[in-house]
C-alpha cells in the first residue's frame, strides 16, 4: 500500500489549433498511454484518494488519479469510451461560462488566429513580431501567450481579439471545440467526476480577491444546479507557481472545496496542503511508459522533462487549463 498520489492531466485528445497533432495521432496515442497506465499503475477516483490522504490512509500501489481540463468537446467520443473500455475514472474540470458559450477559450483563439495568419508582421506594445515565416510565427505567438498571461482577464480577452483582427481574416464556421450545458449533462451522467475550473478561466492571482471569490462560488453553483451534483473539486487554471496564492486557496477553502490542483509536476504526499496537489500535466503524444519508470526510479525532476518532452510534439502552453 502507498500514501502517495500520481495525478495525471490532459486537455484535449484529438488536435486543435492550439494542440496540433496528425488526424487521429491523440486517440492512438491516448489508447496506449491507458494501456501503459493498466499495466503500471492502478487508477483511482481523484475525489477517493483525496478522502483517503486526507484521513491518513493508504492508497492501492502506484496510484495514479486521472484528471482532464476546459471542457473539450472531444471528451465524450473519445477521452471517456477510453476509459471505460479499461473500467477507468477521470475527474473532468468544467468552465461554467464555456458551457454557456459566454465566452471562447482564448489560448484557442490565439492559436487560431496565428494559424490563419495573413499580415506579414505584427506591431504591438511597442514591438514588431516578425510573422513572415513558421518559425516566426511561432516565436511570436509563444511571446504573445507570455505576455497575455501576466495581464487579468478582461485586458487579456481584449488583447486577443485585437490581435487575431490585425493578422487574419474571421474565422469560418465550424463544429464547437467545447462542450456546452447538454454535452456536460451526458459527460455527468456517465458517471465520472466533475469538478470546477472557474466560471471564465482567468488567472486567479491576477485578479483582485472579489473576483476570484466570485469565480470559486460562482462556479461551483453553476455547476451543481446544471449538473444536478456535489462539485468539491477545483483545478486552478493555469495551475503553475505564481498562478494561484495563499489568498487563492482560503478563497477556495471559503468557497466549500475539499481540494485543490495545480500543474505543478510532482507527487501527492500525505502532508501535502490539498489545495497545492501536484500534477503532471500530459498531451496525448507523451510516452507514460518514460514518465512512469523515471518517476519509479529518480523521482519527479526527470518526469517533468519526459512530460515536456511529449508535449514538445505539440505547442508547449498549460492554459490549464
Amino acid at each position: 500500500m502507498s500514501r502517495r498520489l500520481l495525478v495525471l492531466g490532459w486537455h484535449n485528445i484529438d488536435p486543435t489549433p492550439f494542440y496540433p497533432a496528425d488526424p487521429g495521432a491523440g486517440r492512438r496515442g491516448f489508447e496506449r498511454q491507458l494501456a501503459a497506465i493498466d499495466r503500471l499503475g492502478t487508477v483511482v477516483p481523484l475525489s477517493e484518494a483525496v478522502d483517503t490522504l486526507a484521513a491518513g490512509g493508504e492508497l492501492p500501489p502506484r496510484a495514479v488519479a486521472l484528471t482532464f481540463d476546459d471542457g473539450y468537446a472531444d471528451w465524450l467520443d473519445a477521452a471517456v469510451p477510453a476509459l471505460d473500455r479499461r473500467g477507468m475514472h477521470g475527474t473532468f474540470f468544467l468552465v461554467s461560462d464555456i458551457l454557456s458559450g459566454r465566452i471562447g477559450a482564448w489560448w484557442e483563439e490565439l492559436a487560431d488566429a496565428f494559424d490563419r495568419v495573413t499580415a506579414p508582421s505584427l506591431e504591438w506594445a511597442g514591438r514588431t513580431h516578425d510573422l513572415s515565416t513558421p518559425a516566426a510565427r511561432r516565436a511570436a505567438q509563444a511571446a504573445l501567450k507570455d505576455e497575455l498571461k501576466l495581464v487579468d482577464r478582461a485586458t487579456r480577452v481584449e488583447a486577443v481579439a485585437r490581435i487575431a483582427e490585425r493578422i487574419a481574416p474571421p474565422p469560418p464556421p465550424r463544429p464547437p471545440m467545447f462542450l456546452d450545458w447538454d454535452g456536460a449533462r451526458a459527460l455527468a451522467a456517465t458517471g465520472h467526476g466533475i469538478g470546477s475550473h472557474t466560471v471564465t478561466h482567468p488567472i486567479l492571482s491576477r485578479e483582485d480577491e472579489g473576483t476570484q471569490r466570485h469565480e470559486l462560488t460562482a462556479s461551483r453553483r453553476a455547476l451543481e444546479e446544471g449538473l444536478g451534483q456535489t462539485v468539491d473539486l477545483l483545478a486552478y487554471p493555469n495551475g503553475n507557481a505564481g498562478d494561484y496564492d495563499e489568498r487563492t486557496m482560503s478563497v477556495a477553502r471559503g468557497a466549500g472545496y475539499r481540494a485543490a490542483i495545480t500543474t505543478r509536476p510532482g507527487l501527492v504526499g500525505p502532508n501535502e496542503p490539498p489545495f497545492a496537489m501536484h500534477r503532471i500535466v500530459l498531451t496525448p503524444l507523451t510516452d507514460v511508459g518514460e514518465l512512469f519508470g523515471k518517476v519509479a526510479r529518480k523521482g519527479t525532476g526527470l518526469a517533468r522533462k519526459v512530460a515536456r518532452r511529449g508535449a514538445g510534439a505539440v505547442r508547449s502552453l498549460t492554459p490549464t487549463s
